[in-house]
């Protein structure tokens, strides 16, 4: 049985709850966090916007296919918009299977496909004074 999660969400990202399987080996949490500089600026943090029901149809499309080609029971992918400040999750992936690199490799091709195809902007929020 596979369960996949998917959601856009305004409120803050944390591991959702930490109950394991007995079949699954490993589980992968990653998480996505709003770095102090962007282009070469310090910044408070990050304005994500999106097409809220397509972004939610692209994040279900990449977790079912991660989910049927590495043979992941569990994925997760929970994307913050609005504003997120530095040092805030903006990203949260848990892929879980039965041996670390599936559970590993399917974590990566989540995040990397889905900042090629999920319709999430992010807009940075320049800090007003510029430390040199």
């Amino acid at each position: 049985m596979r369960f996949c999660d998917v959601r856009i969400t305004r409120g803050p990202l944390g591991a959702a709850g930490l109950q394991f399987s007995a079949t699954e080996g490993a589980v992968v949490d990653f998480f996505g966090v709003v770095r102090t500089i962007e282009d070469d600026r310090i910044i408070d943090g990050i304005e994500y916007e999106a097409f809220e029901a397509m972004a939610e149809r692209q994040l279900s499309i990449i977790a079912k296919h991660a989910s049927e080609k590495y043979e992941l029971p569990l994925v997760m992918i929970h994307h913050r918009i609005g504003f997120v400040r530095v040092g805030e999750a903006s990203l949260f992936v848990r892929a879980a299977a039965r041996h670390r690199r599936a559970a590993l490799e399917g974590c990566g091709e989540i995040i990397e496909r889905l900042k090629i195809s999920v319709p999430i902007w992010k807009h940075p929020v320049y800090a007003t004074v510029q430390v040199a």
